[in-house]
């Protein structure tokens, strides 16, 4: 049995506020903890999204009441909150600035509202930014403009990845992550995702992918980038984009383990270590999981905690399966069972 200390997360969609038919605080933290996460990181695009006081504490309130693991929220970065933003920094797990067009209202166009909302912005409290091929050199030099790190949410391209090193080689103050499905699924698969491959940023080319995997030394975090809708919402003509991700990653990242292509160590750093520091969050007492690292099986959704009830990693073959649950000293999960209560969870940016 391998033991590990509780994953983090630091790029999940809980759909609530305003869209709990494909996913709630309950669900989404009973499907973290399956997949071997004890701290998840919440996105702000959410309905009404979180920009203020007041769309903070609505969501904190609803993750207070249903969490299983432990949480902090994002607050999105708006054209009309520049001026309150950093108030409420100490409160959150950073700022979200959506520099392309993604699921939600947040889309910031100007380049110097982003360069004031990075400038204003606490240092202590990461910058991430959804950005996309040129944008990805944008904010780096918008970051670098207002003297601070900035992190760069699931890279996709080899474009992308190849200016990130060169920006870390120069000595500039940037992280990034890369989702699971970014790493293993291409456009190659999209004929097998009818509707279902729709997502932000879109499936790469496999030469995308290739690129991910040869420079899986300048990926800080991976971070599954769990965005679930229902199955009836992606067969629509215009599906929504979003993967679940939760279950799936882990199993996933140890298929590059089993591959030769990953330590336990640089995973390890990757899911638990660098988002610690990147997003400076405390350490957690009594928290690990256990692994039978030799458990084959084939993944399915049949039995899934997400609300979306769908994996795009239907059908495929893994090894490593989470057999147990640790978290404060408090065995949460355990042999296909959610043993943690509604609320367990503690808001790591609580008053």
């Amino acid at each position: 049995m391998l033991k590990l200390p509780g994953l983090i997360d630091p790029h999940v969609h809980v759909r609530e506020p305003g869209a709990t038919h494909k996913e709630d605080w309950d669900t989404c933290t009973a499907a973290a903890l399956a997949g071997g996460f004890t701290t998840i990181l919440a996105m702000p695009n959410t309905k009404p999204p979180i920009t203020d006081r007041a769309s903070l504490d609505l969501a904190r309130a609803a993750a207070q009441a249903k969490a299983r693991c432990d949480y902090a929220h994002f607050l999105g970065a708006g054209a009309d909150n520049l001026e309150s933003a950093a108030a409420l920094a100490p409160h959150t797990a950073g700022l979200k600035l959506y520099l392309d067009q993604t699921y939600g209202p947040l889309r910031l166009d100007l380049m110097t509202l982003w360069l004031d909302h990075l400038r204003r912005w606490p240092a202590e409290r990461v910058a991430a930014a959804h950005a996309e091929g040129r944008t990805v050199a944008a904010v780096i030099l918008m970051a670098a403009l207002a003297g601070r790190a900035v992190h760069i949410c699931h890279v996709a391209t080899r474009e992308e990845i190849l200016v990130i090193r060169a920006a870390k080689e120069r000595g500039l103050a940037v992280t990034c992550e890369v989702a699971p499905h970014h790493l293993f699924l291409s456009t190659d698969d999209l004929q097998r995702l009818p509707g279902r491959g729709e997502v932000r940023p879109r499936l790469a080319s496999p030469a995308d992918l290739a690129a991910l995997l040869e420079n899986l030394d300048v990926i800080d975090c991976f971070a599954t980038d769990h965005a679930p809708h229902t199955l009836d919402e992606k067969a629509a003509e215009v599906p929504p984009p979003g993967f679940p991700g939760l279950e799936t990653a882990l199993a996933m990242m140890l298929t590059l383990v089993h591959q030769g292509k990953l330590d336990l160590d640089g995973l390890v750093a990757r899911m638990v270590t660098n988002p610690r520091r990147i997003f400076n969050l405390p350490e957690t007492p009594d928290t690990w999981i256990e692994v039978d690292e030799e458990a084959e099986y084939t993944i399915s959704a049949k039995n899934a905690f997400t609300r979306c009830a769908w994996t795009p990693f239907e059908g495929f073959r893994v090894r490593g399966q989470v057999q147990r649950v640790v978290l404060r000293g408090q065995e949460v999960f355990k042999d296909g069972q959610l043993l943690a209560a509604p609320g367990y969870g503690r808001d790591l940016r609580g008053e």
